[in-house]
């Protein structure tokens, strides 16, 4: 493989959601990652991105996003930067919409992990490049392109695939339910009263077809699912509701009891990092049926996948 599928639709694109996408983009951009792995891992190092440089802007702490896009940007011939709102004081010492022309100017494409969703469309609006949604409080693209690349790996045909998301309708719930829409997965989200995902997202992606289901219970989501996922309860900049979180979540904690529910060839999955004994147990992160660490190695070549189409020269 000298050079992965070239997906056209995609270059010079932003990705701020997953639902910007079509169905056959979405699935592109999983056979391009699955090629750069397994490229990668035959040997192959080929320098598509060449002279090329990424600007990665962090509002939040990173271990797997900072990690991967650099790495990402290094196996690919590339370069990046790393920018903290320490360095760029955006909407302090400059606005967003100053610093995205700077940035055009200098780099190929931008990937930023913000606190507010709006920021990013800021960004995108006037940046002249690429804008990548490394995370923000509404939505996680990235994430579930790695997560949807390893259960490609794992179950080979996602359609009909029983997928159960249990916990806080976060930034990561809301793209599971993109992600839904993109690929015929049957995803059930169980959650306490007044942590649903976001209704708009919902909304849009049951319009574009996706089967979504809506409980109380997490032990129903997760009996008989082939993949339980669940994630923190408290993110980042939320440590403030903590106790509330905590009590309004008794009961969702995941253990190797609920294990036994799955179907016969179920996993689990947690997109990292993960606070034992809320969520889940270390036991179920290390257990057999995990794959939370294929999660955390496919971000890398799911940001390949995603910065070659986006920011090829041609």
């Amino acid at each position: 493989m000298s050079s992965p599928t070239i997906i056209e639709s995609l270059r010079g694109r932003d990705l701020l959601a997953l639902s910007d996408l079509t169905r056959d983009e979405f699935t592109g951009l999983l056979t391009s990652a699955l090629e750069l792995k397994r490229g990668w891992q035959a040997g192959e190092r080929p320098a598509l991105l060449k002279h090329q440089t990424l600007a990665m802007i962090f509002e939040k702490q990173s271990l797997r996003t900072r990690s991967t896009f650099d790495i990402a940007m290094y196996q690919l011939g590339g370069h990046s930067v790393l920018l903290s709102q320490n360095y760029i004081g955006w909407g302090v010492r400059e606005t967003i919409k100053d610093v995205a022309h700077n940035l055009e100017r200098w780099t190929q494409g931008i990937m930023a992990r913000t606190y507010g969703h709006g920021t990013l469309l800021e960004l995108a609006e006037h940046a002249g490049v690429p804008v990548i949604n490394g995370l923000s409080d509404l939505l996680h693209p990235c994430q579930l392109t790695a997560d949807y690349l390893t259960l490609k790996e794992t179950f080979g045909d996602l359609e009909g695939l029983k997928i159960a998301f249990v916990g806080d309708g976060n930034n990561v719930c809301n793209s599971h339910l993109n992600a839904a829409a993109l690929t015929g997965t049957s995803l059930t989200v169980a959650c306490p009263e007044g942590f649903e995902p976001d209704a708009e997202v919902l909304a849009a992606a049951r319009a574009r077809g996706a089967d979504i289901t809506l409980v109380r219970d997490p032990r129903e989501a997760a009996e008989g699912a082939d993949v339980l996922y669940t994630d923190v309860w408290i993110s980042m900049g939320q440590e403030e509701e903590a106790v509330r979180r905590r009590e309004a979540f008794r009961g969702y904690t995941v253990t190797l009891e609920w294990l036994d529910g799955l179907s016969e060839r179920g996993i689990f999955m947690h997109d990292l990092p993960a606070h034992y004994g809320e969520e889940v147990t270390e036991e179920v992160v290390y257990s057999p049926r995990s794959r939370v660490f294929d999660q955390a190695e496919n971000r890398l070549h799911a940001h390949k996948a995603i910065l070659f189409q986006l920011m090829r020269d041609g």
